[in-house]
């Protein structure tokens, strides 16, 4: 079925069978597993392998001999260069199913638990235009696609856009994107359009030069728009020329700040914000509450999505009015907010303290006086002598980064015995893992899995544990 081809081997006529870990399609060749990037089940194709291992190997698609009867044509004219929105040759309906299937294999296989039953996944209502954070880079060293090498089209090498997988040096300009909703296209397009009008360098990243990085556009549902643009170099009049175009062409908006970051990475957690026009955040609501976003806060970017997903936290938790509620990896304090109305007390806890300040305002703007946060390292902060200080915990939510918790995190969490945990993550694998730390004391009685993110194989999920 196969030959040699540089020590590693080619396949013919191989069927996918199934979408595994991060969203690779899984064939099975000579009773060896082997994943396959931008196929789905049906398809058939001649593939490389690229990567040999122990128990599976990592193949790319030499052409495709069969198309899945499920594919579809994606919308994006980006689709499969720019590494976002991998999934939109499945129909919607499939992907909440591998979805699902995702979050019952690795609770399974990594967690080794007894579990419920899993709810059905709660799909997206709007699967288009629903982030309200994008981040675009700027580089002298444009993706240039084979149309456009045939043809010739190879002058222009500036672009903004989004990084090309694998590729850390190369940027594909991005015309429309259907991640964000208006006027985050038309913004973006017309700050490129500006930038080459009057020839400002974009940023080189091998050489570490140039004066535009990039630009990070935040919208709301109150209608707000941020925009962050972020220069390289310091050169004040061209900055503000860039930024006074934006203002005069976009009086929809409301934050437009600028960062010099001459650091060897994007981050701006550690930059100095500076406001150019507006105010330094935006607002963000729900269920009659208002959130305020800066330009170094992190919010659930599906706001639509995130409404459902703390609801069900919050139905998790159990509340009843007399309980102490510890919210873990707060943020700015949303979570911890949306719950405090049926909450005796509620204390969140955060690594990052321009959050944690956010936090505090949030619980100020809406007139909510229970709620206590502290900024620092989770496994710093979270000891017994604050659990002794600040009331041991009925109700812990705790909603971590993709890496999950710290293993002295869930300890802590062991020693404070809270009635009810509610465990929010981002990564279903990471979760399992951490799950099964705490089976020593607690049982998974409800399992909730949600779609932040359509079109790719991200899937949040919710998990209630009970104490045995």
């Amino acid at each position: 079925m196969g030959r040699s081809r540089k020590n590693k081997p080619f396949f013919e006529n191989v069927e996918i069978i199934d979408i595994g870990a991060e969203g690779k399609a899984v064939a099975r060749v000579n009773d060896l597993v082997v994943f396959i990037p931008q196929a789905i089940p049906g398809d058939v194709v001649n593939i490389q392998v690229v990567r040999k291992r122990k128990r599976y190997n990592e193949a790319r698609i030499v052409n495709f001999i069969k198309y899945s009867e499920i594919r579809i044509n994606p919308f994006c004219e980006h689709f499969g260069v720019c590494g976002g929105c991998k999934w939109q040759h499945l129909p919607y309906e499939k992907q909440l199913y591998y979805k699902q299937k995702q979050v019952t294999d690795q609770l399974q296989r990594i967690g080794k638990i007894e579990l419920p039953e899993i709810s059905p996944i709660v799909g997206a209502k709007n699967p288009t235009f629903y982030r309200n954070k994008l981040e675009f880079t700027f580089s002298n060293k444009r993706w240039f696609e084979r149309a456009e090498f045939e043809s010739g089209d190879i002058e222009q090498s500036d672009s903004l856009g989004f990084h090309v997988p694998g590729y850390f040096d190369k940027v594909v300009d991005i015309k429309k994107c259907w991640l964000q909703p208006d006027p985050s296209n038309q913004i973006r397009n017309a700050i490129r359009e500006y930038a080459l009008q009057n020839k400002l360098d974009f940023f080189d990243i091998k050489e570490q030069k140039g004066l535009l990085r990039n630009i990070i556009i935040r919208t709301s549902t109150t209608g707000e728009v941020m925009v962050i643009v972020s220069f390289f170099s310091d050169k004040k009049e061209k900055r503000e020329a860039l930024l006074d175009m934006l203002s005069n062409e976009f009086p929809q908006i409301s934050s437009l700040i600028f960062v010099i970051n001459q650091k060897g990475n994007d981050t701006i957690l550690d930059q100095e914000i500076i406001v150019h026009k507006g105010t330094d955040h935006i607002f963000e609501q729900m269920e009659g509450l208002r959130f305020k976003i800066g330009p170094k806060s992190f919010y659930q970017t599906n706001s639509e999505q995130a409404y459902e997903l703390y609801k069900i936290a919050r139905e998790f938790a159990g509340l009843g009015g007399e309980e102490v509620v510890y919210d873990l990896y707060t943020g700015t304090g949303t979570i911890a907010n949306f719950v405090a109305c049926m909450a005796k007390k509620v204390v969140g806890i955060e690594y990052v303290p321009e959050a944690i300040e956010d936090a505090r305002i949030n619980s100020e703007i809406n007139g909510i006086k229970n709620t206590l946060f502290f900024a620092g390292d989770m496994k710093a902060v979270l000891n017994e002598d604050f659990l002794n200080e600040h009331g041991h915990p009925d109700v812990i939510i705790t909603d971590p980064p993709r890496a999950g918790m710290d293993a002295k995190v869930v300890e802590t969490i062991l020693n404070a015995s809270p009635k009810r945990i509610v465990y929010v993550s981002c990564n279903p694998a990471t979760q399992a893992r951490d799950l099964e730390l705490l089976n020593q004391k607690y049982t998974v009685t409800k399992v909730q899995p949600v779609d932040m993110f359509p079109h790719t194989h991200h899937v949040e999920n919710v998990v209630l544990l009970e104490k045995k």
